[in-house]
């Protein structure tokens, strides 16, 4: 069994994540400092001798040198998402997203840890037209968010290569899934629909609703972090993946799919009227992503489609949100 470092814990990702590895035995720390995760995702863990939790912040040297001390492995999730905020807030996201995980980098090196693996994001493609989206083929940055998980995969290719760290990086493609959070000004984009559902409110679809993404549900992510962290495949090491389905889905599509299921709990779901607004700025028209790098390397093999994933969400949103 080893240590886990989870950065970002309290997160939605974070926390399915401690979840996970601690129902296989292993011991879990988690670092955070509460701006975006919440203490109930982590809380009924609390008793666990396996679990230790350090409210610190990646910002802070001391409490990144604290969090990895006999740690073999690092997930680090940590980071403030959204493109939007970081469009109103670009020093912040910089602050967090890359002094943050540059300081995570330096504690992990000067502590010996085995391999850091890391949420990189799909939105480095930027500007690429190319679908499906290859890793090796990526645009221009669109956002200052995009700026910043972009400058995470030079800085953990270069600790790779000069400080023989470990690294792998994970390019998320729009996750989703139990404890993603409907609250706030940068919801995504299914819990926020799911929420406005139930409350019989009009959910606003940015655009014509034509645009699509690879929607991928939290139980495809944490099997790539585990295989991540697990793989003997020198090959596989020092490099970032696709983590996603490998499949795309609308807009319109993705409200018919929640219709559909959240009807099986209130018919009058069906009658709520769906708007349209304008066109967020940095979105790009269409994400869809190769897994074929992650299936070769990794072993990797999505358990969940959309509309699979979708299903188990709703289910949780109606038994947590009611």
């Amino acid at each position: 069994m080893s240590k886990i470092l989870i950065t970002g814990g309290a997160g939605f990702i974070g926390s399915n994540l401690v979840e996970h590895f601690l129902g296989k035995g292993h011991q879990v720390v988690v670092l955070d400092n509460f701006a975006t995760g919440h203490r109930h995702n982590i809380e009924q863990h609390s008793d666990n001798v396996d679990f230790t939790l350090i409210e610190g912040d990646i910002r802070n040297n001391a409490d990144c040198q604290k969090a990895v001390a006999g740690v073999d492995y690092v997930l680090h999730q940590a980071a403030l998402g959204s493109v939007p905020r970081s469009i109103k807030d670009p020093q912040t996201s910089n602050e967090v997203n890359v002094t943050g995980f540059l300081n995570m980098l330096v504690a992990a090196r000067d502590a010996g840890v085995k391999r850091f693996i890391y949420a990189a994001s799909s939105s480095t493609y930027g500007d690429s037209e190319n679908l499906p989206k290859v890793e090796d083929i990526i645009g221009k940055p669109l956002s200052p968010y995009a700026i910043t998980k972009y400058v995470n995969e030079l800085y953990a290719d270069i600790f790779s290569k000069t400080y023989g760290l470990e690294t792998i990086g994970l390019r998320y493609f729009n996750v989703f899934g139990r404890r993603q959070d409907p609250n706030g000004a940068y919801a995504a984009v299914i819990p926020l629909f799911v929420k406005k559902f139930m409350e019989h409110e009009s959910p606003v679809i940015n655009g014509t609703g034509d645009y699509s993404r690879d929607f991928t549900y939290i139980d495809n992510v944490i099997q790539m972090n585990e295989r991540a962290m697990t793989t003997d495949n020198v090959a596989a090491v020092n490099t970032v993946y696709n983590t996603a389905v490998g499949d795309r889905t609308t807009l319109n599509q993705l409200v018919g799919y929640l219709k559909e299921f959240l009807t099986e709990y209130d018919a009058n779901i069906a009658q709520v009227e769906i708007i349209h607004g304008p066109n967020r700025q940095g979105d790009i028209p269409h994400s869809l992503a190769s897994i074929d790098k992650a299936r070769q390397l990794l072993g990797y093999e999505p358990t969940h489609v959309i509309r699979e994933g979708l299903k188990e969400a709703v289910k949780w949103y109606w038994d947590n949100l009611k």
